[in-house]
């Protein structure tokens, strides 16, 4: 698997976060946009760098295509370390990756980054995985309106400013984080306001609560564990929903 071309660097599969978690693959990698044409070569426009490119991104710029390669590299190289399957996730008319049947993902990207996260199926019912950059005070404000559901805007005037980059930002990257494990489940979409974090107390585990009813058994009141870190700068959540046991998203009185 160390076929990688050299627009994208090496893969690595180190979990980042306080807490792993059992039969999950992550693999991660950097990636120039910059050097991506120049290293296609003459290959059609279909077939990039041994990925299979959508028609819908053969008219993308480079840095456009440079993630979505870097993403699938990820995923085909985390499918093979999960059960040594040669398998690439295309996309889905919603753009949604489009994993095999039998397992969940998600990929993510930000700032020349890019990774992907898989499971089997019958060991998780979704999975989310998102990475953003650290926001300053003003941005993350901002951004608060748009992001932040009642509850968590009340905490926000509670903290110290210089923690409010990192609060907006990291409940930002959750509930994205969130909504990629759980729009598979639901086949629908929903928003910011849509969930919430149920505290805040910083880079650690998390608990997110749905704050209406999404359809499909997921209520308002279901809860789920989060995970969230800084890596190398950068903020990155993950969201598993385990396909059994109590962290599965009962409701809680948490």
């Amino acid at each position: 698997m160390d076929t990688s071309p050299s627009f994208i660097g090496p893969f690595t599969s180190d979990w980042p976060w306080d807490s792993p978690l059992p039969d999950i693959r992550l693999v991660a990698t950097r990636f120039d946009s910059a050097l991506f044409d120049e290293q296609a070569g003459a290959a059609p426009p279909s077939d990039c760098h041994g990925v299979t490119l959508p028609s819908r991104l053969h008219g993308a710029i480079a840095k456009r295509r440079a993630e979505y390669v870097a993403g699938r590299l990820c995923a085909q190289r985390a499918l093979w370390l999960l059960d040594g399957r040669d398998a690439c996730p295309g996309m889905n008319d919603d753009r949604s990756p489009r994993w095999p049947v039998d397992c969940v993902g998600a990929l993510t990207h930000n700032d020349g980054w890019a990774a992907a996260l898989v499971a089997h199926r019958q060991a998780y019912l979704g999975l989310g995985l998102d990475a953003e950059r650290l926001l300053g005070t003003e941005e993350a404000q901002r951004l608060a309106r748009r992001v932040l559901a009642p509850g968590e805007a009340t905490r926000l005037e509670q903290l110290d400013p210089s923690n409010v980059g990192l609060m907006v930002g990291a409940t930002f990257s959750l509930k994205e984080s969130l909504f990629k494990a759980l729009y598979p489940l639901v086949g629908r979409m929903f928003h910011f306001q849509s969930a919430e974090l149920v505290a805040w107390h910083g880079i650690g585990s998390v608990r997110l609560r749905l704050l209406e009813d999404l359809g499909k058994g997921w209520m308002a009141g279901r809860e789920v564990t989060g995970m969230v870190c800084l890596d190398n700068g950068r903020i990155l959540s993950l969201v598993a929903l385990p396909a059994t046991g109590a962290g599965a998203g009962h409701r809680t009185s948490a």
